[in-house]
């Protein structure tokens, strides 16, 4: 990145992790955008020039995460849910990281997440996006859109589980052996399909 480059994103991340901690003490719905510009030393209209919606100061890195995923699919060697299912469970982001600071941020931000109605509502509208962008990546016809969708569902339900586990005191190590498990049993419904599933 040119120089310039590199002091913008400098500015993102700085707006973002003063975000992120203002919404870890505080909660995303009581702290304003103002506030988050007064932390990070910068105008409000500077934060809205690299966020468009306040929703985005947690999203962000998300579209980042899309593009991954496209990539991942389209140059696969296998199957379209074998890429899939090898990308999901890479485990990218803060699970990923060694380091304690990381888990600690990430249980700050699923306290922010599933305490906010309005991030949850965004966070679906994004995954709903991840569906279509993935279906179209398949082809775009019926099966394509049948597809991604129960790829995309296995990835919610993903998410859904390192929540409720994170949220009832998991450590990392429990979690990561869990999330593995349960991606395993999710993916291997998909891949046999629903024609032998019971509760």
């Amino acid at each position: 990145m040119s120089l310039r480059e590199r002091k913008k994103e400098q500015t993102r991340r700085q707006i973002a992790e003063t975000a992120r901690r203002l919404f870890g003490e505080r909660g995303f719905e009581d702290v304003t955008v103002n506030e988050i510009a007064r932390e990070a030393d910068v105008s409000a209209q500077t934060v809205f020039n690299y966020f468009p919606t306040k929703e985005d100061l947690v999203y962000w890195r998300l579209g980042a995460f899309e593009a991954e995923l496209l990539q991942a699919v389209s140059e696969r060697e296998g199957t379209p849910l074998e890429a899939f299912k090898a990308f999901i469970l890479s485990q990218r982001g803060l699970l990923g990281r060694s380091e304690p600071e990381a888990f600690e941020a990430l249980q700050a931000l699923t306290r922010t997440i599933t305490g906010s109605p309005s991030l949850q509502a965004r966070e679906q509208q994004i995954l709903d996006g991840y569906t279509a962008a993935l279906a179209e990546e398949l082809g775009g016809d019926t099966r394509a859109h049948v597809a991604a969708a129960a790829m995309i569902c296995v990835h919610r339900a993903l998410i859904g589980y390192t929540r409720r586990s994170i949220l009832a005191g998991a450590t990392r190590s429990a979690l990561q052996k869990g999330l593995k498990a349960e991606a395993e049993k999710a993916f291997a419904l998909v891949e046999h399909g629903l024609g032998d599933y019971h509760s």
